[in-house]
């Protein structure tokens, strides 16, 4: 099997933070497990917001992007071609950076794919997180782009955040650097394992019988459940 490819998006903008020294455990992780890393400063590029075509016509958001005149599409290429993704991010008011979010936003382009060509081009991949910030919200910024990344088909293995907030230097943080490192190691471990199925969304059901059948069972457990439940609603409404 080929090495297992890993993009590295450093959602700061500066090079030299925080964010830049957690990325730097990824990459060992990436590579001691037998991955091959690939940095990307997301804040070299232009990157422009979406402009949410997919509003006015479901197939008119597509990959490559329609916006083509800035650096989405190059760096959409660059995932393509890998297995997975790590992203970090300095904490902007509870969530990702201003760049990032546009990139994030604009990653609806690979996703919607999946009405042209039967499955989002994320489908199967795998991605870490990273978080860095002087105050709260690590987790919250984890968390929505945790949500919207496996929403687009991404897979989340174990051990896949690192995060530090607080004033004090990021490298008295022990733990942080474990943590991302462990990130970068178990995302090549679970794209590894994964890599032998090659789509996880179905569409091809009838969905109409399931529908059907979830109507027949609410029916039946209502006139079971609500015998005993009206009792108690009435009672706490006089």
């Amino acid at each position: 099997m080929e090495k297992v490819k890993i993009v590295l998006i450093n959602g700061s903008p500066r090079r030299y933070g925080w964010v830049s020294k957690l990325l730097v455990a990824v990459e060992k992780g990436v590579v001691d497990a037998g991955g091959e890393p690939e940095l990307i400063h997301l804040y070299d590029y232009n990157i422009k917001p979406c402009i949410g075509c997919v509003s006015d016509d479901i197939k008119a958001c597509r990959f490559p992007c329609i916006i083509d005149d800035d650096d989405f599409n190059m760096i959409g290429e660059k995932i393509l071609e890998t297995q997975g993704l790590v992203i970090g991010t300095p904490i902007y008011w509870y969530t990702v950076s201003g760049l990032l979010k546009n990139f994030i936003d604009r990653l609806t382009s690979m996703e919607n794919m999946i009405y042209h060509v039967g499955k989002s081009l994320l489908d199967g991949k795998v991605a870490g997180f990273i978080a860095v910030g002087n105050d709260t919200g690590a987790i919250t910024t984890i968390a929505y782009m945790m949500a919207v990344l496996n929403s687009m088909g991404v897979h989340i293995p174990p051990w896949a955040l690192a995060y530090h907030h607080s004033t004090e230097d990021i490298s008295s943080n022990k733990n942080a650097f474990y943590d991302a490192y462990n990130v970068g190691y178990n995302i090549v471990l679970a794209a590894k394992h994964l890599a032998k199925i090659d789509k996880w969304y179905k569409v091809d059901i009838d969905i109409d019988s399931i529908i059907k059948e979830a109507e027949e069972r609410s029916s039946v457990e209502k006139l079971r459940q609500w015998s005993l439940r009206k009792n108690i609603v009435y009672k706490s409404s006089k």
